[in-house]
């Protein structure tokens, strides 16, 4: 692990010293927990795969005979 600083408000410190203690979880596992939660939206919003209209409205109900013979 790397060390580095952190600023909180006066607000967000008390917080977290609070959390940590009713948790029993250190003040650090919970800053690397929020980073990891922060992160992994910014991941999940980057692999969204593109809407896009493929001109036919009712493909998703006519899915099997689309595939029909398929992989034959």
């Amino acid at each position: 692990m790397e060390r580095t600083t952190v600023y909180l408000t006066e607000r967000q410190k008390r917080a977290l010293e609070r959390t940590a203690r009713a948790e029993g979880r250190s003040e650090a596992e919970l800053i690397r927990e929020g980073v990891d939660l922060v992160t992994g939206r910014l991941r999940a919003a980057e692999v969204r795969l593109p809407l896009f209209e493929s001109g036919l409205p009712d493909l998703a109900s006519r899915v099997d005979e689309e595939l029909d013979g398929f992989g034959e």
